[in-house]
């Protein structure tokens, strides 16, 4: 179980998802080497054995990010299971590379490093509540 961000071509105007136009078709979003090059960059510790699947549990990090092969690239996932410091690894790989994300918890839906560390809170409150059953 984890706090899923969607990393994609989100209109630069748009401060919500309700500012995104019903028409609106996402580009291509950059090459996958470009992608790993930011990631190596902001986490030369993460686990790169499969680049598909790269993980990472290491200062107050603990998140995979999941990248397909296909090149160039549409979309990927960052998948967190917790640890605050993983909301700026993701700001910071976004930064990198121009990009924004989707937070399905957050108010807004867009990914914002400066209120998304209450989507995580949410997130791990109902995990806590799903785990204990």
């Amino acid at each position: 179980m984890s706090w899923d961000i969607f990393v994609q071509d989100i209109p630069a105007s748009a401060t919500s998802v309700d500012e995104i136009p019903d028409d609106f078709i996402p580009r291509q979003i950059g090459t996958r080497d470009a992608i790993l090059d930011a990631i190596r960059s902001t986490l030369p510790f993460a686990d790169m054995s499969d680049l598909s699947w790269i993980r990472v549990n290491s200062h107050g990090i603990d998140l995979e990010i999941s990248l397909r092969e296909a090149d160039p690239v549409k979309s990927f996932a960052f998948h967190v299971r917790g640890g605050e410091h993983s909301i700026g690894a993701i700001a910071e790989i976004l930064n990198r590379l121009g990009l924004r994300a989707f937070d399905p918890g957050a108010q807004r839906g867009i990914f914002d490093p400066s209120t998304s560390v209450e989507s995580l809170a949410h997130w791990q409150a109902y995990r806590e509540r799903v785990v204990k059953g």
